[in-house]
């Protein structure tokens, strides 16, 4: 039986670029090494590649250039052919769908998101917003309607009757993002939808992202060759290399526990202070051990990271207490903790 938590997953997806990948793939019982697909010719984009994506989760594909990860995903809406494997939308196998069925699938179910914001420069931001409805079929009234309430969304109300060569590139991205909304789709992809964009910009952007997220908990699939953006976005984190997934985890987690020295030189420039949590580092309290009340300066969630607390614990004389989400104290946070994880001393 489907796990009814898992929205979309693949199953030993392979995509291999060149002449009869097929047979080739089929000739090595479905495992080929990356020798014998040079020895073949071929070019392996995605090897193998298994993984999860939850419920309402935000899950974030990276790795260098030419890792696989925008091959993935464009195999994952079957815009790219796998040449095997299983995709997996709610259990059913997307590869067994007709192409009617997929166009029918991505139309309804699929939102996309992609660098270059790919707008009809002819078409007004609510005539762009609208247009995959149209294309769905849907009533001018309706689609209008529903246009207005995504636009709104994203912050552009007002701008409706602009043309995209009078809006900023972050205002532009944003009407990329209403555009794919408009469908209400169930699992969202988006392609380095911000890389293009001005440092400032691309940060008001990942704001708008997390706060459209808070609000319409999407199932989301998004690329970024970008740690900082990742461990800011992320729930989990697949790092790619040479078309293979390396490891899935949380930011804290590959951080922690790099499955790989690839993994651990890809997060070893990152500030530990963005990724680590209270509960990571922590001196663990005893079970069932309660601190008087009087011995601290206040309580911090376990999920809080270190970088938003660090000031007021570093401040303070007393150590503040970890809390989990049921309210009950798991272990202590004092400002030498604190130091060192802000310069990196110890673990």
């Amino acid at each position: 039986m489907a796990d009814p938590s898992i929205k979309l997953a693949c199953r030993n997806v392979w995509k291999l670029f060149g002449e009869n990948p097929a047979s080739v793939l089929q000739c090595h019982g479905g495992k080929p090494s990356l020798s014998d697909i040079q020895d073949a010719g071929l070019i392996g984009a995605v090897r193998d590649a298994n993984l999860d994506v939850r419920q309402g989760e935000i899950f974030v594909i990276m790795g260098l250039s030419g890792s696989g990860k925008s091959t993935l995903v464009r195999c994952l809406s079957r815009l790219i052919e796998p040449t095997g494997g299983e995709i997996l939308f709610d259990g059913q196998d997307l590869l067994q769908a007709s192409e009617q069925e997929m166009i029918e699938f991505r139309r309804h179910k699929m939102g996309m998101v992609f660098q270059h914001f790919a707008l009809l420069p002819h078409l007004t931001v609510l005539q762009n917003v609208a247009f995959p409805l149209d294309v769905q079929g849907v009533s001018r009234t309706e689609r209008e309607i529903r246009a207005r309430e995504v636009i709104e969304l994203v912050g552009l109300a007002g701008r409706e009757g602009y043309f995209p060569r009078e809006l900023s590139g972050g205002q532009q991205q944003r009407v990329g993002i209403a555009r794919s909304l408009a469908v209400e789709p169930e699992v969202w992809f988006l392609d380095e939808p911000f890389s293009a964009l001005d440092p400032l910009i691309r940060r008001e952007m990942q704001d708008e992202f997390l706060r459209l997220q808070s609000m319409l908990q999407k199932t989301i699939v998004f690329i970024t060759h970008d740690f900082d953006e990742a461990i800011r976005l992320a729930d989990r984190i697949a790092i790619m290399k040479d078309g293979e997934i390396i490891q899935i985890a949380s930011p804290e987690e590959l951080v922690l526990n790099p499955a790989t020295d690839y993994v651990a030189e890809f997060t070893q420039h990152i500030p530990r202070a963005k990724v680590l949590t209270a509960r990571a580092v922590m001196r663990s309290l005893p079970s069932g051990e309660i601190p008087a009340r009087a011995s601290l300066a206040g309580e911090i969630a376990a999920t809080d990271r270190i970088e938003s607390v660090a000031d007021k614990v570093e401040a303070a004389e007393l150590p503040f207490a970890v809390v989990d989400t049921e309210g009950t104290a798991i272990g202590l946070l004092d400002s030498r903790i604190v130091v060192d994880v802000l310069i990196g001393r110890g673990r």
